[in-house]
């Protein structure tokens, strides 16, 4: 029975083929033309990245970019049947945590760095598998007709207060990545710097005690964006880049950075990708300060070369996740941890949603 090979290894066989019969007189300019291909998360992002990284990478080198969208679970699939389709994965820290742990993915090459210098980069998202291309960050969220003036709550223990803060709420759901389990401890007066490991059981005996006003727990954040704009919810957990552009669209939301949670998203390199040069490439180019700046505020999210901040003002600069004002009141969340205990408390979270 014959197989039809997949659009992506037709794709390179013709891109083979072309270089293999350009002649030798060209062999240098052949060396910068192909095709890297990128996993990202898709829609309004994929067009700012376009216009800011994908089309300038491709006029500096000759090599052109292609988007595509796969899950963790099918990033996985592919490392694990040796069908690796791609090249770059743009994806959530956590995400990458995982398959750097299953030895998907080839070390970064901070030492053929050209336009990026490995040493700008923040220190808590440069690792040897994975770099993080920004920051984001999950912030609390209310609504400000609702909560007028000052009135209106500075704290996860005045999330918490139902009785001075009335109002149905949203919380995040494991399937957004992970629960608000952090949020919940803190809002029960465990510090900061003090909430790993978390204390599971404890949490959610809190989540317990806000659970007849949360509406729902949200899976995605277009989700939470759409309860708050709706008023579905009057305050709640959401990604500040998806509040900012409901914010920025006049709808009547605002957020506190107090007690914030720091996420990175960050890139890693398939090991056994078929353009493992190419994907180096590119993620030394997406990381240089005056590219990230850019993509960083267009997207509303942090940038992860200290360098970026130069051409930020000192507004765009406090509400940057990452920055001086973020590292102040906000905490990093521990990937680790999560990959370790994501089995248990996603089994634990089932069962309590149950009750």
């Amino acid at each position: 029975m014959s197989v039809t090979p997949s659009p992506f290894r037709l794709h390179r066989r013709l891109l083979l083929g072309a270089a293999l019969a350009t002649p030798a007189l060209h062999a240098g300019r052949a060396q910068t033309q192909g095709e890297v291909i990128v996993r990202t998360p898709g829609g309004s992002y994929d067009d700012v990245m376009r216009r800011f990284v994908y089309d300038p990478f491709t006029a500096e080198t000759g090599i052109r970019v292609t988007v595509v969208a796969a899950t963790a679970a099918k990033l996985i699939a592919m490392f694990r049947a040796n069908n690796v389709e791609l090249d770059l994965i743009d994806t959530g820290d956590a995400q990458l945590l995982t398959l750097e742990r299953l030895g998907a993915l080839a070390p970064i090459a901070y030492d053929r760095w050209r336009w990026s210098k490995p040493e700008d980069i923040t220190r808590q998202v440069r690792n040897p598998h994975r770099v993080g291309n920004f920051i984001y960050a999950s912030v609390l969220a209310y609504n400000t007709e609702t909560f007028r003036g000052d009135n209106h709550p500075k704290s996860w223990a005045d999330f918490w207060d139902a009785g001075k803060f009335a109002g149905p709420r949203m919380l995040a759901d494991m399937a957004s990545g992970s629960a608000n389990l952090e949020f919940a401890l803190l809002a029960d007066g465990v510090p900061r710097d003090q909430l790993y490991p978390l204390d599971v059981d404890r949490a959610l005996r809190v989540m317990t005690r806000i659970r007849p006003q949360i509406r729902r727990f949200w899976d995605t954040g277009a989700l939470a964006a759409q309860m708050l704009s709706d008023r579905e919810v009057v305050l709640g957990s959401i990604w500040n880049g998806r509040l900012q552009t409901v914010i920025d669209s006049n709808a009547p939301l605002a957020y506190t950075w107090n007690e914030h949670m720091i996420q990175v998203q960050s890139l890693g390199i398939f090991k056994d990708a078929r353009n493992v040069e190419g994907a180096q490439r590119l993620a030394d180019f997406m990381l240089q300060p005056q590219i990230q700046a850019q993509y960083a505020k267009a997207l509303v999210f942090g940038p992860t070369n200290e360098r970026a901040f130069e051409s930020y003002t000192p507004e765009e600069a406090a509400r940057t996740p990452g920055g001086e004002n973020s590292r102040r009141t906000g905490f990093y969340q521990d990937v680790a941890w999560w990959h370790e205990n994501r089995d248990r408390v996603s089994r634990t979270w089932s069962r309590w949603l149950l009750r």
